[in-house]
């Protein structure tokens, strides 16, 4: 989905006017319509403050394809199980299991992979293969990078 339609689905589904809308961004009602017939794109500052207006990633503004993943366990994301700032605003890097309210949930990796293994494994994925897949994947991520 394009930038254009998504902010139409999101105006829409919130019941709002472009004039509404516009007025809760600090841009005019033109610049609106011209986000809702792809002339123009909102800029960084406008993304922000739509993205905190309708609880939703600038990723998700964007209609980006790529899938986000957590930066600490590696977990799909999606809107619904973002990170929060302690200001309310979503951290798109995140899920909200290993990170929130600008805490992250676990100080080193050996924790987490030990808490992955006794909750990921099942009869099709035994405890090893688990701590193997996870040794592998999580240092690769921003959040063991650091």
């Amino acid at each position: 989905m394009e930038t254009k339609d998504v902010i139409v689905k999101l105006r829409n589904q919130n019941n709002m006017t472009q004039e509404e809308l516009a007025e809760k961004v600090f841009v005019t009602r033109q610049a609106v319509s011209r986000w809702e017939t792809g002339e123009t794109t909102p800029n960084i500052e406008a993304l922000k403050q739509l993205s905190a207006l309708f609880n939703v990633s600038i990723n998700t503004l964007l209609g980006s394809e790529k899938k986000l993943i957590c930066q600490c366990c590696g977990m799909e994301l999606d809107d619904s199980i973002m990170s929060r700032e302690k200001d309310g605003s979503i951290n798109q890097d995140y899920c909200q299991w290993c990170y929130t309210d600008g805490k992250f949930t676990y100080s080193n990796i050996e924790d987490l992979i030990t808490f992955c293994e006794e909750h990921l494994s099942s009869e099709n994925w035994s405890k090893e293969s688990v701590r193997e897949y996870m040794t592998s994947l999580l240092p690769t991520l921003k959040h063991w990078k650091e």
